[in-house]
């Protein structure tokens, strides 16, 4: 197993390496970088085979399902989840991309993998020195920091897995946040990408049901569109105009800082400097006059919209990527609160819905919301889960158990965070392991992204409301089901056709009133209970 893994790694290592050396526009900066490539590879293949033996060896001999199984399971995921911790530190750069990846896939990998990889993939990551910063602006824009702005701060505000930022101010006075690339890593991310697939394909080889050759397909595809900086600025403006364009009655709510395009290039990125709150920064949300709930509707509406009538879907919506405000220049208040702004950051990360993808999964979402269990089948199938696999996907897309989703109670859906929810979940990922992994095999690769969005925004929901609130699954049911409406108004030809869907929508509005009624019956009661 170790020869395999050994021999497996030189011949992935070789073809890498030339393959970054033949497209890189630097080779000689490639080659020194290839130098490093053998211990590299030598510990990809250790942890490889460590992981695979550590598997092997805990669970020889017993019986799948007993307690003495589940434990020595448990032990051996938390082991490996460090082991891959470790190593994506060492490597760094795609790593670190990959282990954060894997950081917001709950219950759909091993949570001890989830667990491990959240509490530092998102705050331990690299640092380029200023001497490194300097190089990147020498190459792309021919002279210095200092000379292409007329301030630039050389200690970053922030740093993540493929860049940071700077603070920095224009000629002509305006502050910017400067995102700059750690350096190289175009050249490194084509070998970073081969060796990540040596792991995953090394441990399918090994255990044919752990199949997470997806993720590495996924990171394959769009990794080089996250390390162009251009095409990412092209999303943030693209991202905008949807919003004008298909939600303008909350376009004003959500906003996108200005690229300064002249000083810009595709590795460092000039935009506008945010003074704002980070989504989650409960405190800081309220010291701003704005409730916490209505930063986690809009959120819920935000994403909706994207997702169900754009489809064009920003994929890394974890809380370092969203910001709040109030919304400027509003005088309107709800009870002495003031009304939110979102600030959508980093628009590496976009997928587009094809026609029929977006309708299918916002008539599945419609559907989840309402507990309709044949609309839940039928559409689960049409989204590549299968027949026998459709109970899965609907439980992994909203976390509950399948006799919870199809519950008529109308809180069926909500999450309350406690520890009763989190270990019953936990149970269920653990369970039905195997069947997660066929699942996602199976499925779209656009919809894989939409299981990670969906865990990012529970989590930002979380820390704001203490769970998923029934009002946020409202929002869901009404945008999914304007969504489908007008998809069947598209199609309508005969009047019978267009007097039916009409009928439709009378019908679906006095179900969204009946819901709003429960809804401030239940908050009301909840707040006499206080």
């Amino acid at each position: 197993m170790w020869r395999r893994a050994a021999t497996a790694a030189l011949a992935l290592g070789a073809g890498a390496g030339g393959a970054a050396i033949a497209y890189s526009d630097d080779p000689s900066a490639t080659l020194k970088i290839c130098a490093h490539l053998p211990p590299r590879l030598l510990r990809d293949a250790a942890t490889a085979a460590t992981i695979a033996f550590d598997y092997q060896y805990s669970l020889w001999g017993l019986e799948p399902g007993t307690p003495a199984w589940l434990s020595a399971k448990h032990d051996a995921h938390l082991r490996s989840a460090n082991r891959l911790q470790e190593l994506c530190f060492r490597n760094g750069g795609i790593y670190i991309k990959l282990g954060q990846h894997i950081a917001q896939l709950e219950y759909v990998v091993p949570e001890e993998y989830v667990q491990t990889m959240r509490a530092s993939m998102l705050k331990r990551c690299p640092v380029s020195s200023y001497e490194q910063v300097c190089q990147v602006f020498g190459k792309d824009m021919g002279e210095s920091p200092e000379t292409v702005f007329a301030e630039f701060d050389p200690v970053p505000l922030a740093s993540a897995s493929l860049a940071q930022v700077h603070a920095a101010r224009t000629h002509d006075g305006q502050k910017v946040a400067v995102k700059v690339q750690h350096d190289h890593l175009t050249d490194t991310s084509v070998i970073d990408i081969a060796t990540v697939g040596l792991i995953v394909n090394t441990l399918h080889y090994i255990f044919p049901t752990f199949d997470y050759r997806w993720l590495v397909d996924e990171i394959r595809e769009s990794a080089p569109k996250e390390l162009d900086f251009l095409n990412e600025a092209k999303n943030s403006e693209k991202c905008v105009q949807n919003f004008r364009r298909f939600s303008p009655h909350i376009a004003e709510s959500i906003y996108v800082p200005k690229v300064y395009w002249t000083l810009s290039s595709s590795r460092i990125l000039t935009m506008e400097f945010m003074d704002a709150k980070e989504v989650t920064d409960v405190k800081g949300i309220k010291e701003l006059g704005i409730r916490p709930v209505d930063v986690s509707n809009l959120v819920s509406k935000a994403f909706s919209e994207m997702i169900f009538k754009h489809g064009f879907v920003h994929c890394d919506p974890h809380a370092a990527n969203m910001m709040i405000r109030p919304l400027p220049q509003d005088s309107r208040k709800t009870f002495g609160w003031r009304r939110p702004q979102l600030i959508l950051l980093d628009h590496g990360l976009y997928k587009e819905l094809d026609y029929a993808t977006r309708i299918s999964y916002a008539s599945l979402w419609k559907a989840l919301v309402f507990a309709d269990e044949k609309s839940i089948k039928e559409n689960s199938v049409k989204l590549g889960a299968g027949e026998d696999l459709h109970a899965l996907f609907a439980g992994v897309l909203t976390m509950r158990p399948w006799k919870s989703v199809i519950d008529p109670a109308v809180d069926h859906l909500v999450l309350d965070g406690s520890s009763t929810d989190r270990s019953e979940l936990q149970m269920y990922a653990s369970l039905y392991f195997p069947q997660i992994s066929e699942l996602l095999r199976r499925l779209p690769r656009v919809i894989l992204l939409m299981l990670k969005t969906n865990d990012c925004l529970r989590s930002v929901n979380h820390a704001l409301v203490g769970g998923s609130s029934m009002e946020s699954f409202v929002i869901i049911g009404r945008i999914s089901s304007e969504a489908v409406l007008e998809a069947k108004r598209m199609n309508s030809r005969s009047i019978l056709n267009k007097l039916m869907i009409w009928l439709e929508e009378i019908l679906l509005e006095a179900r969204f009133f009946s819901l709003k009624l429960l809804l401030c019956f239940m908050q009301l009661k909840k707040l006499l209970a206080c």
